[in-house]
């Protein structure tokens, strides 16, 4: 029951976060948005460790894991922050929904898994033949808007990534400690990128990126992603990315409805084509399968 209500809830943070990212880098911009969210989720997981008497583990698994969360929480979120500038939050969603699929391959590379069957082949068909239409929409747009695409494609990567890195180690830390070894590593970096390449403070700070900056950290930030690894630590990396077989279409309507984006034939036909692709991804082989087994087992009744 906890693992079932630990992610219904990462569907519900999934499906604010594109949005609140859109909202929390139009003021300050992308970077001190993002960087001030990480900074609110390391001091809020670090509470949350004092109040459980939770000290870090530091051995060489456990530093390896660490580094993997950083990959998905530094790498892989700076590229989601830069791309949002660009295109209509809900798509960020969509986008993300490849992460399965990326998952999958990664894991028959990465860890061996039989992840390639046909039915899963034949989901990437549906699912490049999705991200196709969504390159074709974001043409539309203008060529900003198909470098966004590529760059939550990029993150999408780097997250599957993270996820599949995480389960090869099998440091089986608690998921408040992967995140906070994660953060550590990932916030002086966030910082340190922000001093770089910009450095001034914005003049002013609409509520709305403010309220983001400070959702994005207490909530998902914290609470997300200690859900998001405490599932991972339960389940397979391909089920865990099954998430955003449901984030994306709330997405797409909480933008739509709240902030006013384009939805249009094309985005409703790139999305339908990739949410086809995750649920074939899922099920295909499981049907095929079953159907398999009635007709042998209705052959064996028939000869008997």
């Amino acid at each position: 029951m906890r693992i079932l209500l630990a992610y219904i809830s990462i569907i519900l943070i999934w499906a604010t976060t594109p949005l609140a990212i859109k909202w929390s880098g139009e003021g300050p911009g992308f970077l001190l948005g993002a960087t001030g969210r990480m900074s609110i989720g390391i001091v809020c997981v670090a509470m949350l460790l004092l109040l459980r008497r939770q000290r870090l583990a530091w051995h060489s698994k456990a530093r390896r894991t660490y580094l993997a969360v950083a990959l998905q929480i530094y790498c892989s979120m700076l590229a989601v922050y830069w791309a949002a500038q660009f295109i209509p939050s809900g798509w960020v969603s969509v986008i993300f929904g490849l992460s399965p699929l990326i998952t999958a391959l990664l894991s028959a590379i990465w860890l061996k898994e039989r992840s390639l069957t046909p039915g899963k082949l034949l989901s990437y068909g549906f699912g490049v033949g999705g991200l196709a239409v969504m390159f074709g929409s974001a043409l539309q747009l203008g060529q900003e808007a198909a470098l966004g695409i590529a760059g939550v494609l990029v993150a999408a990567l780097l997250q599957s990534a993270s996820a599949v890195w995480v389960q090869r180690i099998q440091a089986k830390l608690p998921a408040l400690s992967q995140v906070a070894g994660g953060l550590l590593l990932a916030v002086p970096a966030y910082w340190l990128t922000w001093r770089l390449a910009d450095g001034q403070w914005p003049a002013s700070l609409p509520l709305a990126s403010l309220a983001s900056i400070i959702y994005l950290g207490v909530i998902a930030t914290t609470i997300g992603f200690v859900l998001y690894y405490y599932v991972l630590a339960h389940l397979a990396a391909t089920r865990v990315a099954l998430i955003t077989l449901l984030s994306p279409v709330l997405a797409l309507m909480l933008g739509h409805t709240v902030n006013h984006e384009p939805l249009t034939m094309k985005i409703a036909a790139g999305t339908a084509l990739i949410l086809s692709a995750l649920f074939m991804h899922e099920y295909f082989d499981r049907m095929v399968g079953y159907l398999v087994r009635k007709t042998t087992a209705k052959r064996l009744r028939s000869s008997a």
